[in-house]
C-alpha cells in the first residue's frame, strides 16, 4: 500500500509587483510563500524542491534539453488516513482539569466550572501580559 500521494506544480518563474517589496528576491520569496500557503490549504505537505531535464521541440525537427524547476508536496493517501484514524479516535479522554479562574475567587475550596480552558491572560499595570 502506498502511504503518500505526491503532487509536483512548477516553481514560478516571474513574481507580480507587489507593495513594499522592493527586490526582485524579495517578491519572488512572496510568490513562492503564496504558493505553498495554498497549496497547504489543500492539505499538502511541502516536501522538497528539484531541477529535473525535459527535452522538448524546438523547429521543426530539432529538439532541446530543458531545465525544469518544480515544487514536490506529499500527503498521506486515503488508505493511510483511514489506517491511522482509529488510532487517534481511540485515545483516552483528557480528565478535566479546574479553572484557573474560577479558582482564584475568595473562598473558593472547589471550582464551580470544571472543564479545561486555555489559560487566561491578564494585563498588569505596567501593560505587559501574565498567565
Amino acid at each position: 500500500m502506498q502511504k503518500y500521494e505526491y503532487l509536483a506544480l512548477p516553481a514560478p518563474r516571474r513574481s507580480a509587483k507587489v507593495k513594499g517589496l522592493k527586490t526582485p528576491a524579495e517578491r519572488f520569496a512572496h510568490e513562492v510563500t503564496a504558493l505553498m500557503n495554498e497549496v497547504a490549504a489543500e492539505g499538502w505537505e511541502f516536501w522538497r524542491s528539484e531541477c529535473l531535464p525535459s527535452e522538448e521541440r524546438k523547429g521543426f525537427t530539432g529538439t532541446v534539453v530543458v531545465q525544469n524547476n518544480l515544487l514536490i508536496f506529499r500527503r498521506l493517501s486515503a488508505d493511510a488516513l483511514a489506517d491511522e484514524l482509529p488510532q487517534y479516535s481511540a485515545a483516552p479522554a483528557v480528565a478535566a482539569q479546574p479553572d484557573p479562574v474560577m479558582l482564584d475567587r475568595p473562598g473558593a475550596e472547589t471550582p464551580v466550572h470544571e472543564t479545561r480552558r486555555e489559560p487566561v491572560f491578564r494585563a498588569n499595570r505596567a501593560g505587559q501580559d501574565e498567565a
